[in-house]
């Protein structure tokens, strides 16, 4: 059972940046998804891959993982650039 670990990222509908300090641990999927034959939606019997479980720190994140013995890959949180401009620049 593999797991990643990661920052949770700020979706595009956000503008302020509430629970964006918080890491999760998802676990990876361990079987392909395939078409239901009646209905043609995707599905799998994997249900480890529904889980998400939220932790206040990365350190927590990853006691809890070997606490379980789950195999668990950090990913690192992409540095955060900000493109600073004024209204005036729209009409240069």
């Amino acid at each position: 059972m593999t797991a990643r670990i990661y920052q949770q990222p700020k979706s595009a509908m956000q503008s302020g940046k509430a629970k964006t300090d918080t890491w999760v641990l998802e676990f990876e999927q361990s079987e392909a998804r395939k078409p239901d034959p009646l209905m043609g939606w995707t599905g799998s019997g994997d249900t480890q891959a529904q889980v998400k479980l939220s932790f206040p720190s990365k350190d927590a994140a990853k006691a809890y993982a070997e606490k379980y013995g789950i195999s668990a890959r950090v990913h690192a949180t992409p540095p955060k650039s900000l493109k600073i401009q004024a209204y005036a620049d729209n009409f240069r």
